[in-house]
């Protein structure tokens, strides 16, 4: 029997599970059974190209549903992966072990309550409407090539929940950017990213704040986001603003996954 306290802690996780999918949508999407399968051959991002189990229980036939998944991600040129968050079956992690699969490094799930004491000193600054515009400017902070340009576009296009796209520029260089998806209560920062020239410099905080203020608002309650758990300065920066850890996720790849 489920103790009290982990049916309040898996729907919190459920909760912020579905608007991570809503705020950062998949160009495929389909359920096998309660594995959420998302794809997209514009951009390489694995949460964009995983298997996502949404249910503890949902365990049944393994070897024929993961055959048939690596099939469909081989279609779609990707190497097949699994993520897997609290909401997954136990059971997955054994059979991926004794099976050969890799495990990468965790990710973080953080959030904070969004109060006006956090957002009270932050610069008002208004989100870009010119998402070209934008997307130039994302992929010069991150220093990533146009590349991804064309897949970025589209998933920012396709976000439903309000979106806050933000960037801090000079002169035509830019400093910070960050996506701010603003989904009833919750705020989820999406691409904070800072160039390397001007890091250590205040600006990834600037922008978070002004990003979570627009949020806050327009009637934001919690702000939260998600990390690798070995992004130190990430985890510095979020830290120093009160997000704390809500659970963490990992991925699992096949042996033969490129």
């Amino acid at each position: 029997m489920s103790s009290p306290l982990a049916i309040p802690a898996l729907a919190s996780v459920r909760r912020f599970e579905a608007a991570g999918f809503r705020a950062w949508p998949a160009a495929s999407v389909r359920y096998d059974g309660a594995w959420l399968i998302r794809l997209t051959p514009g951009h390489p991002a694995r949460r964009l190209n995983s298997v996502n189990p949404l249910d503890p229980g949902d365990f049944d036939g393994l070897d024929g549903r993961i055959a048939r998944a690596a099939a469909e991600f081989r279609a779609h040129g990707r190497p097949l992966t699994f993520r897997l968050s609290p909401l997954a079956p136990r059971e997955l992690d054994p059979y991926f072990d004794a099976a050969g699969w890799r495990s990468l490094p965790p990710s973080l799930v953080m959030h904070r309550p969004l109060d006006d004491k956090l957002v009270e000193a932050a610069i008002d600054q208004i989100p870009m409407r010119d998402v070209p515009r934008f997307i130039r400017a994302a992929l010069r902070a991150q220093g990533a090539g146009n590349l991804l340009k064309p897949g970025l576009t589209e998933i920012v296009r396709a976000i439903e929940p309000e979106a806050g796209l933000f960037a801090i520029e000079s002169g035509g260089t830019t400093m910070s950017t960050a996506i701010c998806v603003q989904d009833g209560d919750l705020a989820g920062l999406f691409e904070v990213a800072t160039a390397a020239e001007v890091r250590g410099r205040g600006f990834g905080r600037r922008i978070v704040l002004s990003a979570l203020k627009w949020a806050r608002l327009r009637g934001a309650r919690i702000a939260w986001l998600q990390v690798e758990a070995d992004n130190r300065a990430a985890r510095s920066l979020y830290e120093s603003i009160g997000f704390r850890e809500l659970y963490r996720y990992h991925y699992r790849q096949p042996p033969d996954a490129s």
